[in-house]
């Protein structure tokens, strides 16, 4: 009998900053909905205050993401995350592309595979919009600190903050639907990504 080890397909260090950063996610579009904004003198109320330190939080677990990425032997690659500097990597989105819209005129979903095409490059966007909103909500804390919240930049930021915070509920209804979705009728385990495990060793013959 040989022992083989079977790996996650994703590091640990992945699943860790895809929880941490998925779960202050969740917390800022809560607390988004119910937080009240300050207004001249009068500051935000404790919602407030927790939507902008779990924002800071959020900014760390992006951070840890993007290092994670960087530092890890397995998993989608970073040109597939973001393939929009080559033209091949980009005529193999339009290829996936139409093959998703087949399937969905069949009323069917295409089998899911951790490295197609347009599934990563959307992570990708999605990745790089969460830290967008994690920057952004950062700039405008260091600016209330320093009472520059009035200043053109800043309430520049803050504009492109709120603008942006449409397309995150957008794509975190759509991510986590198509993710049940697949879990359900295709070949994606949920509990995979969500798992702490290292991995595991097998016996066989």
């Amino acid at each position: 009998m040989a022992t083989q080890s079977i790996s996650p397909k994703h590091t640990l260090a992945t699943r860790l900053a895809h929880a941490s950063l998925a779960t202050a996610i969740i917390l800022q579009l809560a607390s988004s909905q119910f937080m009240r904004h300050p207004r001249g003198a009068t500051p935000g109320d404790w919602l407030f205050s927790v939507h902008e330190y779990v924002g800071l939080f959020a900014l760390l677990a992006a951070f840890g993401f993007w290092l994670a990425m960087a530092a890890r032997r397995r998993g989608i690659s970073a040109g597939l995350l973001f393939p929009w500097l080559s033209g091949s990597r980009i005529g193999a989105v339009w290829t996936d592309i139409k093959i998703h819209l087949r399937s969905l005129m069949k009323l069917r979903l295409p089998p899911y595979e951790d490295d197609a095409p347009l599934a990563s490059a959307v992570h990708g966007l999605g990745l790089l919009l969460m830290t967008f909103m994690a920057l952004t909500g950062t700039i405008y804390f260091i600016g209330e600190l320093n009472d520059a919240t009035q200043s053109a930049f800043v309430r520049l930021d803050k504009e492109a903050h709120e603008l942006f915070a449409n397309l995150v509920w957008a794509y975190l209804i759509g991510h986590a639907a198509l993710a049940v979705l697949h879990h359900y009728l295709s070949n994606l385990s949920l509990g995979e990504m969500w798992s702490l495990r290292r991995g595991q060793n097998q016996e066989s013959e």
